[in-house]
């Protein structure tokens, strides 16, 4: 196996003490270090090397300071992780450094374990930014564009497993709440698996009455009921050579379950009002939004079936679970609205893409993406503030108000509701929480320790 290329790290300082200090302390089998003590010097070596992270102090000797290189690196090589330290009372250079592209700031005196940390973080990341870029150009060189968007964790994880499983025929049953993107999965599948030149058919069955499911899935002959005036092909025959998306399974009766049943058992069906087996050759994925465990408890739900499409399951996070890509999803609303609509290319201030960011968005990616349309037709200016947000209302449920009926347990949650809006705010970097929240660093480890937060 071809071994890893060492990542690239460029530090920028003029204090030697320091720069050589986190040399030592970064260098690795696995980490390759440049160092330079000012910004000309340091935007040289990037232009040759084009380094994974840079590590950056605002203030530095000569014509660039580290606000000049944020700028300028992200420009040429946007991918580049840029890390910013800053002296006492900087924190406001520091934010305006992250709105041009720095993936983080750390305070002096530098905590070497901190860097450490983040530069872990910020290899990670990009990590992930690859691995997300190779599944567009494997969908792009299939024919297919994939609107997944996101560098999270969980979108990472999710696409990792859409790559495991696109290149066979089994049968996946994609798992997700309303709104988040299954049959976007679906067709991600369908797009990098050996049938992507194929049909992708999708049938939404919670849309299909009862009536109409057995002609509308298998087709019908002519004369087969009062209004069949001719011969009508049904979507499995559709998808022949390619996939069928099933969407909302659990939103069908016992009947059509054991229609689809026997299709899949067979690998054959019936037209409505025909004699004739037809068979078919199309992958089967599936999805549904409801516990269909607990359907098949109830007895609303064929279990047989469901052993069936579970052949692998594949569930789609919410969007509540992968917060970090609500800017990058924002950043394409906004380009698509603004095209299609033919309105001014608009930017979120930082306060409204704070709100975003911490919104439970029960609708997920549907209702992000309803109200980031709604805003581009809505708003005159060219900047969304926090004022042109509709109000959110949060409502507990009542076995949350029983759990919290004492002032001591209510004051707790609210202490870990505040703690953990501000870590997604910052990011999850420690220190700009701790300062947001006006406690100590340590403060802020202890309680994330005691309500078990991790980041």
């Amino acid at each position: 196996m071809k071994k890893a290329a060492p990542i690239k790290v460029l530090i920028i300082e003029d204090e030697t003490n320091i720069r050589r200090g986190l040399a030592k302390g970064l260098a690795s089998q696995d980490i390759r270090i440049d160092e330079a003590e000012e910004g000309q010097r340091g935007i040289s070596l990037f232009e040759s090397e084009r380094h994974d992270i840079v590590i950056t102090d605002l203030k530095l000797p000569g014509e660039l300071d580290g606000l000049d290189l944020v700028r300028l690196m992200n420009k040429k090589a946007p991918e580049t992780m840029i890390i910013v330290i800053t002296a006492h009372g900087s924190v406001e250079t520091a934010v305006e450094a992250m709105r041009h592209g720095a993936f983080d700031f750390i305070p002096k005196p530098v905590d070497l374990n901190l860097i450490r940390q983040q530069v872990r973080k910020a290899v990670e990341r990009k990590r992930l930014v690859a691995e997300n870029r190779s599944l567009k150009k494997q969908l792009a060189a299939s024919g297919w564009n994939s609107d997944i968007i996101g560098v999270s964790e969980a979108t990472t994880r999710m696409l990792k497993e859409i790559q495991q499983v696109a290149d066979t025929d089994v049968t996946v049953l994609i798992h997700g709440e309303s709104g988040s993107g299954k049959e976007l999965a679906a067709q991600a599948i369908h797009g990098l698996s050996r049938r992507s030149e194929g049909p992708f058919v999708p049938v939404n069955l919670g849309a299909l009455p009862d009536t109409l499911m057995e002609s509308e899935l298998f087709g019908h002959e002519k004369g087969a009921f009062t209004d069949a005036k001719i011969q009508k092909t049904g979507r499995f025959e559709e998808a022949n050579g390619g996939s069928l998306f099933l969407d909302e399974i659990t939103e069908t009766s016992a009947k059509s379950q054991l229609d689809l049943l026997r299709a899949l058992e067979e690998r054959s069906f019936r037209r409505l009002g025909g004699s004739k087996l037809i068979s078919f050759d199309a992958r089967i994925l599936s999805a549904t939004n409801k516990d269909i465990e607990r359907l098949i408890q109830e007895g609303k739900f064929r279990e047989d079936l469901y052993y069936r499409l579970n052949v692998v399951p594949l569930r789609i996070p919410p969007l509540r679970e992968r917060s970090e890509d609500i800017p990058l999803l924002v950043e394409n609303f906004l380009s698509v609205f603004s095209s299609l609509h033919q309105r001014p290319q608009k930017k979120v201030s930082k306060s409204a893409m704070n709100q975003l960011i911490v919104d439970p968005w029960n609708g997920n990616i549907r209702e992000l993406k309803n109200l980031i349309e709604r805003l581009v037709v809505t708003v005159a200016n060219k900047e969304i503030q926090l004022e042109d947000l509709p109000p959110r209302k949060f409502v507990q449920k009542e076995s949350e108000i029983q759990s919290e009926s004492t002032l001591s347990s209510a004051v707790e949650a609210a202490e870990k509701e505040a703690i953990i809006r501000a870590l997604k705010i910052c990011r999850f970097n420690r220190t700009q929480a701790a300062n947001q929240l006006q406690i100590s660093v340590r403060s802020l480890h202890y309680k994330m320790s005691r309500y078990n937060i991790r980041d």
